[in-house]
């Protein structure tokens, strides 16, 4: 091909590019325009329904007409995201032809030879011809670049708390806060300068001078090598755990409690069954975690972050630990949102030490009388709600999911030095769900999720065992697991069953999907809790709908199994029970007086629940 064959070709692919690049650039625009007008989430159809209904509370052909019309709003939703990020990957693709195109025309031009003798009016000619290509090109570089940056998924700041305090009802009205959820409030950024800080050296770690001398060898990361040995605390066993509750919803977090006697009557305004309630000093949204006589939870504001300890016999404080002078810790805290706060990570603990991690990325261990043994900064992690995932610990290491806007990853760090063991990187994207361990054939496994995955990791390694790409959204609810089979579900996206030992997907659905509330497996039954009020129950195995229940009021807080029941507390501070059993059975519902939304903890015949501003014991 000679110069002039490649310099009308070039010329073509870049006019051809140039059109392109500009029609996707407007349907982007168009885009943007048409979702700051119209919001996919919010309908006045839907809100017309929602008033017939306060006036007809029992009208169930009226509730599956607001529950279609909310699966439109999920479909709606999911249509905008995927138009945004697939106009903005054309566009790129168009700009690299264009750019591309234009070097090759004025390379070929640069090569034909001038002719010996030119007017003047011709030269002119070529040269606004040339200012004309270079203009438009520009022009359609800088509309592009304003497009991609304008439309992004304008549903991040979907105002939640707007909506609440406009349609603010009692407790009855099924349709409270439909789509409102805890990690969709508003798209507060972590400041840029705070962010960066992610990058700083993880593997810093503070070492209190009063701290028993740490081992000197080095730290191995690749998952591939042979790990550390197990720290001090690898000695306690499952028999040791299930005799507490250590981490989020109990032993493993698979909400499975082996305790029996629990209360299913009590009255948190009037102090019925309430054998203490005590104020804890800072707010959190972490839920109580108890190991012996010993009860731990969280608190943080702006210039403050605490662990606190209390005697879960009498609600007496025993000591507070504070995580400060922390290498790396950011000077001022990341920007969360109100509902997710600075502590939302539930603790976890081993019986020597318990463990605390904060929005900030710092990460402190205190041994049982409240003593500093470690803490460091993993970087300040790039989330626009607040970190949220929460701890969990086996055979000496402390499990910390850290998957952010920046990547993901999961890493193992020391119980007793904090060094990491084992760090993997993942291809996930931001998450809120916390780890969950399943034991498979004699081995024990972490289990996560985030969009697009649900996956194991090895947990003596670190290494990747398998991995399902079958997850999209903004994830918050972490998976059930039980007989071999996982569960991962997302709202706006689907619920799916995967048999963990052939990574076989079971099932699937997408009607009834959780936003914050994980979910519940055991025993053949599967319990799905939506942030808009619905509790459901489905086989485990076949993903038959058993059977539901429709109470409207916002869920965040986990169901768990304990003594037979399933207990589900609402953002209200009413706890449902259920018989655990394929037909729905309610055995009762108990209000604590206050609101609430971290998952409560058990012990025999009591249960702990962590309100608004204050801890309750429950018992008889």
């Amino acid at each position: 091909m000679n110069n002039q064959d490649k310099l009308k070709l070039s010329q073509n692919i870049a006019l051809i590019a140039g059109i392109f690049c500009a029609a996707v650039a407007l349907l982007l625009l168009l885009n943007f325009w048409q979702i700051t007008k119209t919001d996919p989430i919010e309908s006045k159809a839907l809100e017309a329904l929602v008033e017939r209904l306060k006036d007809d509370a029992n009208n169930e052909e009226l509730k599956e007409e607001i529950r279609n019309f909310d699966l439109l709003a999920r479909k709606a939703y999911f249509n905008s995201q995927w138009q945004v990020e697939t106009g903005a990957y054309l566009l790129l693709f168009g700009a690299i032809v264009l750019a591309f195109a234009l070097r090759v025309y004025y390379s070929a031009k640069s090569k034909i030879e001038e002719p010996e003798k030119v007017l003047e009016n011709e030269v002119a000619s070529r040269i606004i011809a040339q200012k004309g290509i270079i203009i438009v090109g520009a022009a359609v570089m800088v509309l592009a670049l304003l497009a991609s940056f304008l439309s992004v998924n304008q549903l991040k700041s979907y105002d939640a708390s707007a909506l609440v305090a406009e349609n603010e009802t009692s407790a009855e009205d099924p349709i409270e806060v439909i789509n409102v959820a805890p990690a969709q409030t508003t798209t507060n950024q972590v400041p840029e300068e705070v962010a960066d800080q992610e990058t700083a050296d993880s593997e810093n770690v503070v070492e209190e001078t009063e701290t028993e001398a740490q081992p000197e060898e080095n730290v191995e990361e690749a998952p591939a090598k042979e790990p550390k040995p197990a720290a001090a605390s690898s000695g306690v066993t499952l028999a040791e755990i299930q005799k507490n509750h250590n981490a989020l919803r109990g032993p493993l977090s698979q909400g499975v409690i082996m305790h029996k006697n629990i209360p299913t009557e009590w009255d948190g305004a009037a102090g019925t069954n309430v054998l203490w309630k005590v104020e804890v000093p800072k707010h959190g949204f972490n839920s109580p975690i108890i190991w012996g006589d010993k009860l731990f939870v969280a608190g943080a504001d702006n210039t403050t972050r605490e662990v606190y300890c209390y005697n879960r016999n009498d609600g007496k404080l025993l000591w507070t630990g504070v995580a400060d002078n922390i290498s790396g810790s950011p000077a001022s805290p990341p920007r969360v949102t109100d509902d997710t706060g600075l502590a939302a990570p539930t603790l976890t603990t081993d019986g020597k030490a318990v463990f605390a991690i904060f929005a900030t990325g710092d990460v402190i261990a205190f041994d049982m009388n409240g003593k500093r043994v470690w803490a460091r900064n993993l970087g300040v992690p790039d989330n626009h709600y607040g970190h949220s995932s929460s701890l969990l610990t086996w055979n000496g290491k402390l499990i910390v999911q850290y998957d952010t806007n920046r990547g993901g990853k999961v890493m193992a760090l020391d119980n007793k030095s904090g060094e990491t063991v084992w760090e993997t990187q993942r291809q996930a994207k931001i998450s809120w769900a916390s780890p969950v361990l399943a034991e498979v054939d004699g081995k024990y496994q972490v289990v996560l999720i985030a969009d697009p995955t649900i996956a194991g990791y090895d947990v003596e390694t670190g290494e990747e065992l398998w991995s399902v790409e079958c997850m999209m959204g903004e994830v918050g609810a972490s998976v059930g697991y039980a007989d071999g089979i996982v569960v991962g579900a997302n709202e706006y996206a689907r619920m799916v069953a995967i048999d963990i030992r052939t990574q076989e997907v079971l099932w699937e659905d997408d009607f009834y999907l959780p936003e914050a509330a994980s979910l519940l497996a055991h025993d053949g039954l599967l319990f799905a809790a939506t942030s808009y009020g619905v509790f459901v129950c489905y086989d485990l195995k076949e993903g038959e709908l058993l059977w539901e229940d429709d109470f409207g009021s916002p869920v965040y807080s986990s169901p768990v199994y304990a003594d037979g029941k399933v207990f589900l507390m609402d953002n209200d501070g009413v706890m449902r029970i259920y018989e655990f059993s394929r037909e729905l059975k309610k055995v009762g519902e108990n209000a604590l007086g206050e609101l609430s939304g971290p998952t409560p903890a058990f012990a025999d015949g009591r249960i702990y629940i962590r309100g608004e501003k204050d801890l309750y014991c429950i018992g008889k």
